[in-house]
Parts: C-alpha cells; structure tokens; sequence
C-alpha cells in the first residue's frame, strides 16, 4: 500500500480528535480497520478516516467543486491540513515546497480557490513562492487566489513580511482547528461544513 494512503495509530486519533487509546481499541475490535507492518506497527487505511469524518459531518458535501492547495514540507502537519479540509467536499493538491507551489499554481489548467501556504520549506520559502505566484497572476491576467500564511512565527514582523508578499491571512502552527475554520469561512464561504469538528488537536510545527 502507498505511503499517503494510511495513517500510523497517533496520527489517526489527531485526524479524530480522539484518543491514542480509543484508536486502538477501535482497531482491535474491528471498528477500525488496519494492517500491521512488518515491524509489527498498525496502520490504518486513509479512506478509512475519511468515512468517518464525513459521517461525523453527516455526510455534507458541498456540489460547488472547490479546489485548495496545502503547501506543507511536514508530513503531518500536511496530513491534518488534508483532513480537515476532505468533509468540506473539495479537491485538494500537495506541494512539499515553495517551487512545487509555484509550479501547481501557475499550471494553465489549476485555478485554486485558496492557498494554504507554509512559510519555510525547503528549495523556495513560501515568502518567495507567494510573491512569484502573485506575479504570474499580474502576467497571465488571472484572479487573485487567496494565500494563508500556515507559520510557526506570530510575530507581527513576520506577520507584516506575508503580507508584504503578497498573502491574505494568517493560520498559526501548532494547528488550531478553530481557527483553521474561521479562515475557511472567510475564504472558502462555499464551504459551510466546520473545520474544527475535525479535531482539537495540534500538529508540532515544522
């Protein structure tokens, strides 16, 4: 099975926002399914997750397809990202780094209603990568896509340098699940399904 199509037991119950406990009792009595690796430890099958969060929501999806792209270089904080964002019914890409942003944004056929947008990451920062991004959105004549700072810096420097760049708002790391609602309310009104239903844990920050 590919690597982005489980969770490890831990990561699970944050994507829940229930605990390492709950999860394996769940998987030992069968209400969870998982597999063991060969080291012995359990996994649990992406899709999985995704049922219940969405039966959690009540099963809501939204018929206006929304497109979202989560540039992250941490794993799990890319994960909960994802996982919060799958109830809400929109179609969600990845970028390990500020280049792979860059390349996902401006591909003639991608048209993202919200960037959520690490701060540091390896190859190109997402400083750089918002201000190449907005640039080619003045040269190809696109709309403005909104860009969230996903940072670990609160600072009201660091807030007044994203801005500079060219980005819209700001979601700070560890992961606040509440928060991460509000900006979707704010960017993705489309969206009604709350992001905070998901979990009230934390990622650590890259």
């Amino acid at each position: 099975m590919p690597e982005n199509d489980y969770l490890s037991t831990r990561e699970a119950a944050i994507a829940l926002g229930i605990s390492l406990g709950t999860v394996q009792k769940m998987v030992e009595t069968g209400v969870l399914e998982a597999w063991k690796t060969e080291g012995g430890h359990r996994r649990i099958p992406s899709a999985a997750i995704r049922e219940r969060l969405a039966q959690r929501q009540g099963g809501k999806t939204n018929s206006t397809t929304l497109d979202v792209l989560v540039a992250e270089d941490n794993p799990m904080n890319r994960k909960l990202l994802e996982f919060a964002l799958a109830p809400l019914g929109v179609t969600i890409a990845s970028a390990e780094n500020g280049l792979q942003a860059v390349t996902a944004a401006s591909d003639g056929a991608a048209m993202f209603d919200l960037i959520l947008m690490d701060v540091r990451m390896p190859e190109m920062d997402g400083i750089a990568a918002t201000r190449r991004i907005r640039e080619i959105e003045a040269e190809q004549g696109r709309p403005r896509c909104p860009i969230v700072a996903f940072t670990g810096n609160a600072f009201n420097e660091d807030r007044q340098q994203c801005l500079d760049a060219g980005m819209d708002d700001f979601l700070t790391k560890p992961v606040d699940f509440s928060e991460l609602d509000r900006i979707l309310r704010t960017w993705l009104p489309a969206a009604s399904a709350p992001a905070a239903a998901v979990a009230p844990a934390v990622a650590q920050a890259a």
